[in-house]
């Protein structure tokens, strides 16, 4: 079964998202950075999405990033599903931070239980084939809405939105061009899937 090694984010200034990075997440074992001066502008169609386990989990995890230099995309909040927020990099990456839980039952850390990376496609359906036929697996699919894949022992999730439809999520419009900014490390690799998204062999 195929699954996600890694994930490299394309900056414009390695040296400066390290120091972000070292200084919002209490974890790198799967981001990698590399520098890019590939053109991109609006929204990149995808999201890096930190799930943990209660809300002031969320909160801790959102005030690291901001604390480190990231923008608030929309603050904090309790919603039908849970509890969480948006932020946006100094790269331009966005991350959302999100509990299923309303109510906090422990003590408070920046503990993240699951990384799910979130792309934003054209056509749900159609990349839900191309990902099976690379060696994928489904584990969750709502029609053309949201596909999420098994993750086996990786690090990282894989799930596909409508790319409108994450935008909507991120808080940003969804209209976007140039580089994604993105390259996804995987034993599936090395190709480029049907929303221009590349993927790097993991070996």
């Amino acid at each position: 079964m195929a699954s996600v090694e890694f994930v490299t984010l394309e900056v414009a200034d390695t040296a400066a998202a390290e120091r972000f990075y070292a200084s919002a997440l209490n974890t790198d074992k799967y981001l990698r950075l590399e520098a890019s001066d590939a053109a991109t502008s609006g929204f990149r169609g995808f999201t890096m999405s930190l799930i943990v386990s209660q809300p002031g989990n969320a909160d801790a995890v959102i005030d690291a990033f901001l604390k480190a230099g990231a923008t608030s995309l929309k603050p904090a909040k309790k919603s039908l599903w849970g509890y969480g927020g948006v932020v946006q990099a100094p790269d331009g990456t966005v991350w959302t931070v999100a509990s299923q839980s309303k109510k906090d039952s422990g003590p408070v850390s920046r503990e993240i239980d699951e990384t799910v990376l979130q792309l934003g496609v054209e056509d749900v359906a159609a990349s839900k084939q191309f990902y099976v036929d690379h060696g994928f697996e489904v584990a969750k699919s709502y029609g053309r809405k949201y596909v999420e894949f098994a993750t086996s022992p990786s690090p990282v999730k894989l799930s596909l939105y409508k790319r409108r439809g994450l935008a909507k999520v991120a808080g940003v419009d969804a209209e976007g061009s140039g580089s994604h900014r993105i390259k996804i490390g995987s034993d599936a690799g090395p190709f480029t899937d049907p929303d221009g998204f590349v993927w790097a062999s993991a070996k």
